[in-house]
């Protein structure tokens, strides 16, 4: 544990490579464009209403007018984030971790003044933590929980270094987060897609809840992903090996585990003659958990998030699957071609894939079409892998993507250039960026 108390306390800014500094700023701007999307969600809506009535306070809720205590606002904000599909992951987790983290770092920075370098110092540690705590969990459970049963861990791990834990208060702060994390199962989530997710609003909760209790002189029962020796070498590479780097972006708002089929479909557009009202078939080739997410019809914007059908449609018709398409509208969710193309989809799972399964996720398509033509694809994965990044140019494109007719062209750039500010210079300015982050968007 003390190797680990000396990371989440003493790791300083001077630590840290160039290229883990770049991916932290890219996680950053990638998980606001995410955010400010979510807003044009009911999930959020909900969380809104919810959050300021049950957790009063005064720390501004993201891309709000409203505000909230610390716990509320980082529930609001992760939840907000996980309510629309497109934020980053890790493949040996099969979960995420942004999506708790940065929330309970920007409201615990609304609180206390933070210079770029803390704050993005803090975000590495909180992804760190939180990946490794996932692995361990994978490791030793015998169920598949949702990321809030260990993201919420990073959280805690963060917030104890900003709060200045004592190194027995952050123990105990980081094994209540461990106990209290939402032990949900995640396969119940993809066979029955509702509102709940991943988890990861309530694994953040507890996370900050877990800090603030630690605080007060509460004791928590040991961390086991963290302590266990059955998990030890998974922590015996802190600050070597850094899995910031190892996330993956997703370039559309739906399952990362629909996304190789999705590619596998777009490389068959561009066959000559290709028009989706020709298609009579659509067979996909993928692993297990991909034909999990079987639902054809969906009917809400969380159906289609863990639809596998209905993502190949719309990257049929669209060339992508874009946030248009799994919104409750009649060009999204209620449009007839998305809809008959769903239908025509099967799904076959392929012991090859399954082998590869976690670390690697693949997929490929047939079509056969009016006629009788017959169109394989090669086998695909997902874009935005660490092998097969996304670019900075790309993940750009997507948050401007994402905040178009949120935003205003100029608050796009302001917050973007924010988030990209060159490190050497320290340009990072959080208290302009976390005014740029308050305040009703144009939803």
């Amino acid at each position: 544990m003390h190797s680990l108390n000396s990371f989440i306390h003493d790791l300083t800014p001077e630590d840290l490579p160039d290229n883990v500094i770049d991916q932290a700023q890219l996680c950053l701007l990638d998980l606001l464009g995410v955010a400010a999307a979510g807003h044009r969600t009911r999930l959020s809506s909900i969380m809104q209403r919810f959050v300021t009535a049950q957790y009063p306070g005064d720390i501004p809720l993201l891309f709000s007018d409203q505000t909230a205590s610390l716990c509320g606002s980082t529930l609001f904000g992760a939840m907000l984030i996980d309510s629309l599909d497109a934020h980053d992951g890790q493949v040996l987790t099969k979960g995420h971790v942004g999506v708790a983290i940065l929330p309970a770092l920007l409201a615990q920075a609304n609180e206390q003044p933070l210079t770029g370098k803390e704050f993005l110092t803090a975000l590495v540690v909180g992804y760190e933590i939180a990946t490794r705590a996932g692995i361990a969990l994978h490791r030793t459970a015998s169920d598949y929980h949702t990321s809030g049963a260990w993201n919420g861990i990073g959280v805690a791990a963060m917030l104890s270094r900003l709060r200045k834990l004592s190194p027995e208060q952050t123990a105990e702060a980081l094994g209540t987060a461990e106990f209290y994390g939402p032990r949900s199962q995640m396969m119940r989530c993809i066979d029955h897609p509702t509102m709940v997710k991943d988890g990861s609003g309530w694994g953040a909760l507890a996370g900050v809840s877990a800090v603030l209790l630690a605080e007060s002189g509460f004791t928590g029962a040991p961390a086991i992903t963290l302590q266990g020796p059955e998990v030890a070498d998974i922590w015996q590479d802190l600050g070597q090996r850094w899995y910031i780097l190892e996330q993956y972006f997703k370039a559309y708002p739906v399952c990362r585990w629909a996304q190789p089929a999705v590619e596998a479909v777009r490389t068959l557009r561009q066959h000559p003659g290709f028009a989706p009202e020709q298609i009579e078939a659509i067979h996909i080739y993928s692993f297990h958990e991909a034909t999990r997410l079987h639902k054809v019809l969906p009917e809400t914007t969380e159906e289609a998030q863990y639809s596998l059908p209905f993502s190949v449609a719309s990257a049929l018709i669209d060339d992508a699957v874009l946030p248009e398409a799994v919104a409750e509208t009649p060009q999204g969710l209620q449009h007839p071609l998305r809809r008959q193309l769903s239908q025509r989809v099967q799904m076959h799972e392929t012991e090859a894939y399954n082998a590869r399964f976690p670390a690697e996720r693949w997929a490929h398509a047939l079509l056969i079409m009016k006629g009788g033509r017959q169109w394989t694809s090669e086998p695909c994965i997902a874009r935005g892998n660490p092998e097969n990044p996304l670019s900075t140019g790309e993940l750009l494109a997507k948050f401007n993507l994402l905040t178009d007719g949120l935003m205003t062209t100029a608050n796009q750039r302001h917050v973007s250039e924010a988030c990209l500010a060159s490190w050497g210079l320290d340009r990072l300015d959080v208290e302009a960026l976390l005014k740029r982050l308050s305040g009703r968007l144009a939803v």
